[in-house]
């Protein structure tokens, strides 16, 4: 039910309170599903790799983490701004290297940012999906994270459900090719079908800003 009351995020009791586009609203609590896939059993993994090694890196190292992590501000549900403690910075990084297969680290690096991408064109058909991006070719040492939903209707204009596709090599020039990759792990396109995608740049950790766009499969 929709309610007029101070902005609320989280839950208590059986009630769960949120927002969209409309507005203020609540809602009964929903069980959190616990499909035990592949990728949730592997970021857990990541988690419990992080908070091992985490206890096994130097105070000095520890200070770095924390100095990098004050840098970094991010945005609630509610729009407030906060930074990271030095324990997230950590995990930040170093499970965005594991995403792309890179090397971890045990020193906090100086902090990076990638450029955005300015224009992204699918070109997506039932026998074909790729993304020309600008600009071409990426940054140095820069990779291109590529994700997608699953079909849906034509009708449709918001996504949230977004699965990793595929990620480019470091400076990879433009067009990405990610036909068979998204056929193996969300089925081959459907004519009159709708598919979101998001791209994210990645520079020794760090990351862009989401670049969204949505095509019709023709």
């Amino acid at each position: 039910m929709k309610m007029l009351m101070p902005p609320s995020s989280g839950s208590h009791d059986a009630m769960t309170a949120s927002r969209n586009r409309f507005g203020q609203y609540m809602r009964k609590r929903a069980t959190p599903v616990n499909p035990s896939t592949v990728p949730q059993m592997t970021q857990r993994m990541r988690m419990a790799t992080n908070a091992a090694a985490w206890r096994n890196l130097s105070d000095v190292q520890r200070a770095g983490w924390a100095s990098l992590g004050a840098q970094i501000i991010r945005q609630d549900s509610l729009g407030s701004s906060y930074d990271l403690t030095g324990f997230m910075a950590y995990c930040s990084v170093n499970n965005n290297l594991a995403t792309v297969g890179d090397t971890l680290v045990s020193a906090a690096p100086a902090l990076s940012t990638p450029a955005d991408l300015a224009t992204a064109t699918i070109t997506l058909t039932a026998a074909a999906f790729s993304i020309a991006y600008t600009a071409t070719p990426l940054a140095a040492g820069t990779r291109l994270l590529i994700f997608a939903s699953p079909q849906r209707s034509a009708g449709r204009s918001f996504e949230g459900d977004y699965r990793l596709i595929a990620v480019t090599a470091a400076a990879a020039a433009s067009p990405a090719d990610i036909f068979t990759a998204y056929s193996a792990r969300l089925g081959t396109p459907v004519v009159g079908n709708r598919i979101f995608v998001k791209l994210i740049t990645q520079l020794l950790g760090f990351q862009g800003s989401p670049f969204g766009v949505a095509q019709d499969v023709a």
